[in-house]
């Protein structure tokens, strides 16, 4: 095993973002010295074929910080009728909402976003600690099944022969990562970064996809052996210092992520992400040459990737099944893309086509 260690709205032209009075992150003090680095992210979308009034929603970076986050407020801009901030549910869930007039021929918005990250990095061979404990109500939330992320019947029994024989949660959390790293693989062929419908892929016994089956199926295998999880849902924003498959920079607009977290008593949450195991087993080496599981670039990747994560990447919530505010569309499984409507429905964020946005990140 591998164990390691909003707020103004009806604006024409811009307003901010500060949900819930959150400081801006000059102001904050950390007790110990890991560089972190900031980040200016900037989200631009132009809603084609216009029909009708207009809507959408753009993500927001995570409005609660955390040890590895901060945030400053958000800004926007566009030719809208009202424009606002959305504070989704209590777990840090933001979006900007926005509505133009019947009759607006090129819809656009314009939202930036400035944080700063630093690395993650959790020592799970110590001696379990005094990590802040967790909220109970949070916990238990966290383990609750979403429609896609279910926790009974074949997510069950499969998460029950993983973990069997394991005494403690930390080694149920890795044997769980291991599970998944030996068993899946990335899919290149699967639309975006997937829709983690896990019980369909456990059925099927078709165990390929990208980030956000893998790890869904990560955090239903953990949730179902009683282990708070939860999928962390945003974007990358850098080059990765380590692989070369596990970073974008300046035009991030395909560069979404889902990334994982298991709560453990005495550590706190814990980073994880064997999606990104599978990745540069995929795209590390030459196109079409994957890498074996042996090879020390993979290796490397799976040691380090339960218990840490390169923070040149920018979360945005862990929701599921999210009803958009003033939608008249389905709920979404999770919020990553940009999205909107028009009197004709919702439009496909993964269809340049007919959704055109960009999202740039620069290092300030």
């Amino acid at each position: 095993m591998y164990r390691r260690d909003f707020i103004k709205g009806g604006l024409t032209v811009s307003a901010g973002l500060a949900f819930g009075g959150i400081p801006k992150f000059r102001d904050l003090a950390y007790a110990d010295d890991v560089k972190w680095r900031t980040f200016e992210v900037t989200t631009r979308l132009e809603v084609t074929d216009p029909v009708g009034a207009v809507r959408a929603w753009v993500p927001v970076p995570l409005t609660t910080n955390t040890d590895y986050f901060k945030r400053e407020p958000d800004n926007w801009t566009g030719n809208y009728k009202s424009a606002k901030a959305v504070q989704y549910d209590k777990y840090g869930t933001g979006m900007v909402f926005a509505e133009w007039a019947p009759g607006e021929k090129a819809p656009s918005m314009e939202v930036k976003s400035r944080f700063a990250t630093r690395d993650r990095q959790v020592d799970l061979n110590r001696k379990p600690a005094s990590a802040p404990a967790e909220n109970k109500a949070v916990l238990d939330y966290f383990r609750r099944p979403s429609k896609l992320i279910k926790t009974d019947g074949i997510v069950a029994t499969t998460s029950k022969g993983i973990v069997t024989g394991y005494k403690n949660d930390v080694d149920k959390a890795q044997a769980i990562y291991e599970w998944i790293v030996d068993n899946t693989f990335r899919d290149p062929k699967v639309k975006g970064c997937g829709i983690g419908d896990i019980s369909t892929m456990l059925q099927s016994g078709y165990l390929g996809g990208k980030c956000a089956d893998l790890n869904a199926l990560y955090v239903g295998l953990a949730r179902a052996a009683g282990l708070p999880a939860r999928d962390v849902y945003g974007v990358r924003v850098a080059a990765s210092q380590e692989f070369k498959s596990l970073g974008k920079a300046d035009d991030i607009s395909g560069a979404q992520h889902c990334r994982a977290e298991v709560y453990l008593n005495g550590f706190g949450w814990v980073p994880v992400d064997p999606a990104d195991v599978r990745k540069v087993v995929l795209e590390e080496n030459l196109p079409g040459a994957p890498l074996a599981l042996d090879d020390p670039k993979v290796k490397k990747a799976r040691a380090k990737l339960f218990g840490a994560w390169e923070m040149n990447w920018l979360p945005y919530n862990y929701a599921h099944d999210i009803k958009l505010p003033n939608s008249n569309g389905p709920e979404l499984g999770f919020l990553m893309y940009p999205q909107s409507e028009t009197a004709n429905g919702r439009k496909d964020s993964l269809d340049p086509k007919n959704f055109s946005y960009t999202i740039k990140s620069k290092e300030v």
